[in-house]
């Protein structure tokens, strides 16, 4: 199923896109739940699939709707960095040996098409196409690979924006760098697992202004995404509703592109998990 949220900030309707691509609205027959920890703990998914099998959902015109994130307020966006060898190399890191984590404020998180403003005094604002893991059920202490898999709710395509002066220059953690507001652009839809038969297998891409800067594969990680959910649970508890974001491959602007200004326009997307557009603004 492909999952989203629809609507002004902050007043989003969860909805479902049925077999033939049309949108459905599930307020009603969630009984005004929305796609928080919450619900996707409590069930959800499988509630999900039984409105749309039992027909009736009301269909809502798309073109005139905002989408927003298709999670309403991620308890915490925890984030892995530099692994895809090729992005490891424009950095200038070695490949790291474990994975490297760090987080992002869950306020970061915006709508696929929502504005992201550069922040004031920056001048080195850049992109970050990533696969989004969100989290369906609570993960601690995991054993294996097929554990991992089985607590994943869905996955989306994440804009992990990234101030590098910020980020690398000013001292302290990486957080500062990653967690100005509007910096995580996420969906436009959650896409739940049996749609994704590899999430190793995903082509995944970026354009600055219509010139394709990023063009990569899920199957180049250094770290998947069972290993990568597995470890995070040996150092935090992942809830349901957590956002994971799993590393980008090379063509960011820190490996010799210009970095972000007013005006720019960017567009991502994943295989099978559809596309973003963002105009960049100023704080």
């Amino acid at each position: 199923m492909k999952l989203l949220r629809v609507g002004a900030t902050g007043a989003e309707r969860p909805a479902v896109l049925d077999e033939g691509g049309r949108l459905r609205d599930l307020g009603d027959a969630l009984e005004g739940a929305d796609f928080t920890g919450d619900f996707f703990a409590d069930h959800g998914i499988e509630r999900i699939r039984a409105a749309l099998a039992g027909g009736g959902l009301p269909e809502l015109d798309g073109a005139a709707l905002r989408v927003g994130p298709p999670v309403a307020r991620p308890g915490k966006v925890v984030c892995i960095g530099l692994n895809y060898r090729d992005h490891a190399a424009e950095s200038g890191a070695e490949i790291p040996a474990e994975p490297v984590v760090f987080m992002k404020a869950p306020n970061t998180v915006v709508g696929p098409f929502d504005e992201v403003l550069i922040p004031r005094n920056s001048v080195k604002t850049d992109w970050e196409v990533e696969l989004a893991v969100v989290i369906g059920r609570t993960a601690r202490y995991l054993e294996s690979r097929e554990a991992a898999l089985d607590v994943v709710a869905g996955y989306a395509i994440s804009n992990d924006v990234s101030e590098r002066e910020f980020q690398l220059e000013r001292g302290g953690q990486w957080d500062k760098g990653k967690s100005c507001e509007t910096f995580n652009p996420l969906g436009p839809w959650l896409v739940t697992p049996d749609e994704i038969a590899d999430p190793q297998n995903l082509g995944l891409r970026l354009w600055v202004n219509g010139v394709l800067r990023q063009d990569g594969d899920t199957k180049n990680m250094i770290f998947d995404v069972a290993e990568i959910i597995r470890y995070l649970s040996w150092f935090m508890v992942l809830e349901p509703g957590d956002v994971v974001n799993t590393g980008t491959p090379a063509g960011v602007a820190l490996g010799g592109f210009p970095y972000l200004k007013e005006g720019d326009v960017l567009e991502l997307e994943i295989d099978g998990l559809g596309r973003q557009r963002q105009s960049m603004g100023q704080a």
